[in-house]
């Protein structure tokens, strides 16, 4: 199964991003959604060297359907980013 997925940041401060990640296609368990969750985290390190990247996954597709997966700090900036339209996607292939 492909999938599909985009990404967003959204900068807390100069050095601390929020990294979101969002589900397009499926619907995906918990443990799932941890696994896809570490795949980004390993790739920031490697990219970018941030070893404690804060990393949102975001699933669904309107407001009655939409959760978000973090810390609780992470999460409501993601979440007022997205409301605010502050934060755009770009595809991503974490396989």
């Amino acid at each position: 199964m492909t999938r599909t997925l985009a990404y967003g940041i959204v900068i807390v401060s100069p050095r601390k991003v929020i990294y979101a990640l969002r589900v397009l296609d499926d619907v995906f368990e918990y443990w799932e959604i941890d696994e896809i969750a570490e795949k980004m985290r390993k790739r920031m390190l490697s990219r970018f060297g941030d070893p404690a990247a804060d990393v949102v996954v975001v699933q669904g597709n309107t407001r009655e359907t939409l959760r978000l997966f973090g810390e609780p700090y992470a999460v409501s900036r993601v979440r007022a980013a997205m409301f605010n339209a502050s934060l755009s996607f770009s595809p991503i292939d974490l396989d």
